[in-house]
């Protein structure tokens, strides 16, 4: 029974994706304002006990598949990076985490130019910079993102999105990134 369920929503969810009413690709790029929270991460040096926010960015691709007139599912293949400016009484220290994210979200039209997005992130570490060893982070993250989408012409588009971790990003202890995006893109 479960398997026919689950059949009966592949198929459905394929033929609504076959017959959308426009598929489109474009790119996307912007700036990130993005922070650590969770306990303190004690070292053999020392406790931070307070982090700053990382001012970073992403860029990728994009695509958007117009199932109604007032919903679209947008899936996305980003590079971003992301972090926080850890803080103790004597030293400070950036940590900067380089991902591949994968959000997809949907897209509710309430006009035709504005648009809500929710959906939710998968990311994987690419990279890692900084300025002391922390070599410990989560290899992936899981996130849940929600924004909002402003279609400036029928091609220009810009976006403002906040991220919340839902996984850790360390094994040192419980931290999860938060990110506030603003990007600006096009679409063909």
């Amino acid at each position: 029974m479960k398997k026919t369920i689950a059949l009966t929503l592949l198929l459905v969810g394929f033929t609504s994706l076959t017959q959308a009413q426009s598929i489109r690709f474009g790119v996307k790029g912007g700036i990130n304002y993005a922070n650590q929270n969770g306990t303190d991460i004690s070292r053999s040096f020392g406790d931070y006990n307070s982090t700053d926010a990382i001012t970073s960015y992403h860029a990728g691709l994009v695509a958007e598949f117009k199932l109604f007139e007032n919903l679209a599912i947008q899936p996305e293949l980003l590079y971003s990076t992301q972090g926080a400016t850890y803080k103790n009484a004597v030293e400070e220290f950036k940590n900067e985490l380089g991902y591949i994210s994968i959000p997809v979200v949907a897209k509710i039209y309430l006009s035709k130019s504005l648009s809500l997005e929710a959906g939710p992130q998968a990311s994987f570490l690419l990279s890692e910079r900084n300025k002391f060893d922390y070599k410990e982070s989560e290899t992936f993250e899981f996130a849940g993102v929600v924004g909002l989408g402003l279609n400036i012409t029928k091609n220009l588009f810009v976006q403002a999105r906040y991220g919340v971790g839902l996984t850790e990003a360390s094994k040192d202890a419980e931290t999860k990134n938060s990110t506030f995006q603003v990007s600006a893109g096009i679409l063909f």
